[in-house]
């Protein structure tokens, strides 16, 4: 019997969160778009490292400071600005990631799940999450959270209308920020939800990008 080949192996396609109605009209673009890929996180290969280290060569500290100035990166800044974050105190996904390659020389690697996702988030500028398939329930989306809701594994509750992503049942993650306890992704977990966040101005071409990116990574 033939052995199958990675190129053998179906594409899988991504399918689209929901979003709250309410939200829909306030932020025109706001949504998600997730991926599932049958397998956990692990050990980087070294070919990841070494894309890693090949990418960290590419940012000088002159490409990262204009950084937050190409379009995508500023779609999500001016975002934050819109629902009350400051993005030079609460830095987007992409800003945060080039400010950890300067403080320390390099994109380290971390294990091949936050390897895929750095990668993805750089090459495409878009913000990405990712769930243990098996630990949420339903179809995720955006909405804003009730009075007396709280984040799994955060102490308080979560001031009424934060933004979070839920699945069928209650919120898995602020959008921006936290997990809720156990949703995170291991070495054990037997599936992984990739999510992309959408925002205005932000392509969809990128958005299937960033997720074809880090599913390519994951299932290498």
């Amino acid at each position: 019997m033939s052995r199958e080949r990675p190129g053998d192996r179906p594409e899988p396609e991504s399918a689209a969160g929901w979003i709250d109605p309410d939200l829909a009209e306030e932020f025109p673009g706001l949504g998600l778009r997730q991926l599932v890929i049958g397998r956990g996180s692990g050990r980087s290969p070294k070919e990841v490292k070494e894309r890693l280290r090949v990418l960290s060569n590419r940012f000088s500290g002159a490409q990262a400071i204009n950084m937050r100035h190409q379009p995508i990166p500023w779609a999500y800044r001016v975002f934050y600005r819109h629902i009350g974050l400051d993005p030079d105190e609460q830095r987007t996904p992409v800003e945060e990631l080039v400010l950890e390659r300067m403080k320390h020389g390099g994109f380290r690697s971390q294990n091949l799940l936050d390897d895929a996702l750095t990668i993805a988030i750089i090459e495409s500028g878009v913000a990405m999450r990712a769930f243990d398939g098996d630990r949420v329930s339903g179809v995720l989306g955006i909405r804003a959270s009730q009075a007396g809701e709280e984040l799994e594994g955060r102490p308080g509750e979560l001031p009424a209308g934060t933004l979070v992503i839920a699945d069928a049942e209650r919120p898995v993650a602020l959008l921006f920020g936290a997990l809720a306890s156990d949703r995170g992704v291991g070495p054990r977990s037997s599936s992984t939800l990739l999510v992309a966040i959408m925002v205005g101005g932000v392509p969809q071409i990128a958005v299937e990008e960033a997720l074809w990116l880090a599913a390519e990574i994951l299932r290498s």
